[in-house]
């Protein structure tokens, strides 16, 4: 079959490679109809996501067609059309059982590479390193998934296949971004990038209540889009003073709820910007926290910071003073997607929300290359990137 294979920083290839088979009586293959690049992914093509292997399979956004099933998988037939999440679960752990699908405790192979880099290992996820289980992801023509009466959920005819591919992360991770908030109605909340985790999480705010949502990042038509599609307030950060200007959109007080959707590549202005980038080529940091920094400075005193943005290692000069004197909660972490497949695929059927809003390129494996480099740039007003094999 043919894949997406990484091969170091900068080089993502279309490589032929051996067909998936089943491994375990939990398997099935699924033959890829829709596949998506993540932010996430873009860690791994510029490399600072340890543990990367040259001709690992990339992806972790994916759906298709059930074409092989073991034999101990009971809900799954040949033939289903499914999501799949991203990570990987074994649905009879502890943290499965209380539906903190994202921390599995046997899904991870690798977990003694995790254990000495994060004290405890969470989930295995597809096609993201070693760290986290080595697992083939799925940018590819087909895929391996484990726990395959676990993860996938079904999907009707009634839906294409960009109307719940999302299923799969990003739009869990923007909904988990609010939804851990437990925010009030009438309140308001901030969010740091206007990329796909984001926009969702912008979409979703508003649909667990929030008044006001305020959105800042520096992309011209991510700051569009989360305007005229997601309804948000927008600040540009290179025009902009952000925390005067969060404090006089808020009476003052800050947004109660902050949600740092950038993770390891925030983007600033000035010196600290300088710094972290230094910091970063040098590997003395392995993340840039500028844009975290900044909505521990913003919260209101008592409001929660929820981190969906992926962090992997060690970040440097983080004000803790402030959030411990303001009271603040903080939230992190992978996304629970298991929790979410349901009432977001019922959101989806009720019309709701149309989660294809975002996609701004349409593209197949082949042009695969090419993708990354132009998600990663932001060229030619690039938002999210799907392909079909």
């Amino acid at each position: 079959m043919r894949a997406l294979c990484w091969f170091g920083k900068e080089d993502v290839r279309l490589q032929d490679v051996p067909d998936p088979t089943i491994l375990n009586p939990h398997d099935a293959i699924i033959e890829v109809s829709l596949t998506a690049i993540c932010g996430s992914d873009l860690h791994l093509y510029d490399g600072y996501i340890p543990t990367m292997e040259s001709g690992d399979i990339l992806g972790h956004e994916f759906m298709g067609k059930v074409v092989e099933v073991g034999p101990e998988v009971q809900n799954l037939n040949v033939g289903d059309r499914v999501v799949v999440p991203f990570p990987i679960a074994c649905g009879h752990c502890h943290h499965c059982h209380t539906d903190a699908f994202a921390l599995c405790d046997n899904s991870n192979p690798n977990a003694w590479m995790a254990e000495r880099a994060f004290g405890h290992s969470p989930a295995g996820i597809f096609g993201y390193s070693h760290l986290y289980g080595g697992y083939a992801g799925g940018q590819a023509e087909y895929v391996r998934v484990p726990f395959a009466d676990v993860g996938p959920i079904k999907v009707p005819d009634t839906l294409s296949d960009e109307d719940v591919l999302f299923l799969s992360d990003i739009f869990p991770t923007g909904y988990q971004a609010v939804d851990v908030a437990n925010i009030e109605p009438g309140s308001t909340v901030a969010v740091w990038g206007c990329g796909p985790v984001g926009l969702f999480a912008i979409k979703s705010a508003y649909m667990l209540g929030a008044e006001k949502v305020i959105a800042i990042d520096h992309v011209p038509e991510r700051l569009a889009m989360a305007r005229h599609q997601a309804g948000a307030e927008v600040l540009n950060f290179t025009d902009d003073p952000i925390l005067e200007a969060l404090k006089e959109m808020t009476d003052g007080r800050g947004p109660q709820t902050c949600i740092e959707a950038v993770g390891m590549e925030a983007h600033g202005t000035g010196l600290m910007d300088y710094y972290d980038k230094a910091k970063q080529t040098l590997r003395l940091e392995t993340g840039r926290p500028h844009a975290l920094r900044e909505a521990i400075m913003a919260c209101a005193k008592g409001g929660t910071l929820v981190i969906p943005g992926v962090f992997g290692g060690i970040i440097d000069k983080l004000p803790i003073g402030a959030a411990f004197s303001k009271g603040l909660t903080f939230k992190m972490g992978q996304t629970h997607v298991h929790r979410y497949l349901k009432p977001l695929l019922a959101r989806i059927e009720k019309n709701e929300i149309d989660p294809s809003f975002l996609i701004t390129h349409r593209l197949t494996l082949e042009d695969g290359p090419e993708a990354y480099r132009t998600f990663r740039d932001k060229q030619d007003e690039c938002v999210k990137v799907v392909m079909r094999p």
